[in-house]
């Protein structure tokens, strides 16, 4: 393994919006619901439920079961993709903003083993609206497998 441990410093952010776990469900319950990863309305969905730290990041404990290997023991690589999204996009609910993945650029560290817990955190860096600037990361045992940086753009209505 890679010996690198995430740490609370890495999700300082310069936003002069404060998330809150209000603002948070309440989006996630509106304009989410049915999402695969967090919608708590999606019988199929993985029920993730984020909550916003002290240090204004997001974050929730995915246990990594069978069903979503890759190769033998292993998380499928998309689903860690798919976790290190659904983190940004709660990390922006948390301000009020629901937003579209415009960009996303993920670095897989190490292999995230199955039939044992991650914790994927989130957090805003920059923001011009209608642009998001965001990053998260994926750790296992406290040992960070993943992270990724992207940039959202504010949901337009359809």
């Amino acid at each position: 393994m890679n010996g690198i441990e995430p740490s609370p410093e890495t999700f300082q952010s310069d936003s002069l919006i404060a998330g809150t776990q209000a603002t948070l469900e309440s989006m996630a319950t509106s304009a989410h619901s049915q999402c695969l990863l967090c919608g708590q309305a999606n019988p199929l969905g993985f029920h993730l439920t984020f909550r916003v730290q002290p240090d204004n990041s997001v974050a929730a404990t995915f246990l990594c079961r069978e069903v979503f290997r890759s190769y033998s023991g292993i998380l499928h690589g998309g689903v860690i993709s798919a976790l290190l999204d659904a983190a940004m996009t709660n990390a922006l609910f948390s301000k009020g903003v629901a937003g579209v993945t415009a960009e996303l650029t993920v670095r897989f560290l190490a292999p995230v083993a199955l039939n044992r817990s991650a914790v994927v955190r989130a957090s805003l860096e920059r923001e011009a609206h209608p642009l998001y600037c965001l990053r998260a990361e994926l750790a296992q045992e406290g040992e960070l497998m993943a992270r990724a940086k992207a940039k959202f753009m504010a949901k337009r209505d359809l």
